[in-house]
């Protein structure tokens, strides 16, 4: 039988020889197997944890079930097309490709335009069409933060539709997402859905029973808004004004500040009371405050909403005795915890 190697999917020859060994044995106990006790190879609790990240077994009541072939190959594939899509994103964003080809495209520069800028300070965008577009140009440009507000509160399926890449896109990146929403959305269990999605995936969502304002802002550095806020479709302002961009950022923290997050999706709830040692996600949340730099990577690594991550290390911290993060991995370490 040919043995085909799974390195090209980012898998190490000790862990695909592990998940083979899972395999033919249907499962392993949380001792360690006689095949991998010797001094010369990992630890097999340290490849226990990697099959599980990357998704080759899971592990419960004390058991490692290996994960069906057919799936696991299939989640290594996406995780390896996520890692080639952010360094293709990155090397266009680097060599300014997208920019030289707007180049080719864009009117001499106007009048109003920024010293040493060829864009102008203010664009007026009529239809939408050319909106998405400038949606596109400026999302594909941030680098380090995305504020947007949804007033009505309703995303339609279409809108998920064409906004899910771009949201994926900033998220997949690490770029901080905030997103503010009416309180409509409590009630549409479509809006929710993808409301919750996104939250998973490392965005930061929150719901306003006051009246909001749509704007939207890339890098504090420009910003949308409707040219007649009661007819969307008719357009929007696209403004790089410092100042006018500073104040529609206060609008926004001003909005945000008086809203709240949404409640967790059915079924999910915060961290259970915990036993002398953690249990997976608990020790998986410690082991993610050793390498996540941020709580949206920390919860995206774990598979949970940042809301619930945000439990689970306040209840690990406070059953730690620790003051801080860090000083919480330390003594997680200490307890052979991780």
């Amino acid at each position: 039988m040919p043995h085909t190697s799974l390195e090209f999917l980012g898998v190490r020859p000790e862990e695909e020889a592990f998940y083979r060994a899972l395999l033919r044995t249907g499962g392993a106990g949380l001792e360690e197997p006689a095949e991998h006790r010797s001094p010369d190879e990992e630890p097999t609790r340290a490849l226990r944890e990697r099959a599980v990240g990357l998704g080759l077994a899971t592990s419960a009541d004390g058991l490692l079930r290996p994960v069906a072939p057919a799936r696991a190959i299939e989640a290594l594939v996406e995780r390896r097309v996520a890692l080639v899509r952010a360094e293709l994103e990155n090397a266009v964003a680097d060599n300014d490709i997208v920019a030289s080809l707007l180049a080719e495209r864009n009117p001499a520069p106007a009048d109003n335009a920024v010293a040493g800028n060829d864009r102008p300070t203010m664009e007026r965008l009529e239809g939408v069409d050319r909106v998405r577009a400038a949606i596109d140009e400026l999302t594909f440009f941030t680098r380090t933060e995305s504020l947007t507000t949804w007033p009505s509160g309703l995303i339609p399926p279409q809108v998920v539709a064409t906004s899910r890449p771009a949201d994926e896109r900033i998220l997949r990146r690490g770029i901080r997402m905030r997103t503010l929403i009416g309180a409509a959305a409590l009630d549409d269990p479509g809006t929710m859905a993808y409301l919750h999605e996104l939250i998973a995936k490392g965005a930061e969502i929150r719901i306003s029973r006051l009246p909001l304002e749509r704007v939207l802002i890339f890098d504090r550095a420009a910003a949308l808004t409707p040219i007649d806020p009661a007819a969307s479709s008719r357009g929007a302002l696209l403004t790089r004004e410092p100042g006018l961009v500073a104040t529609l950022v206060s609008l926004f923290e001003r909005m945000w500040g008086q809203a709240h997050e949404p409640p967790p999706p059915s079924g999910e709830s915060g961290p259970e009371p915990a036993d002398d040692r953690p249990g997976e996600i608990e020790r998986r949340v410690l082991e993610s405050l050793c390498t996540a730099d941020k709580d949206e990577t920390g919860a995206r690594d774990v598979g949970i909403s940042v809301r619930t991550y945000r439990k689970y290390v306040a209840s690990l911290m406070q059953q730690l005795g620790a003051s801080n993060r860090f000083q919480a991995a330390l003594l997680a370490r200490e307890r052979s915890w991780i």
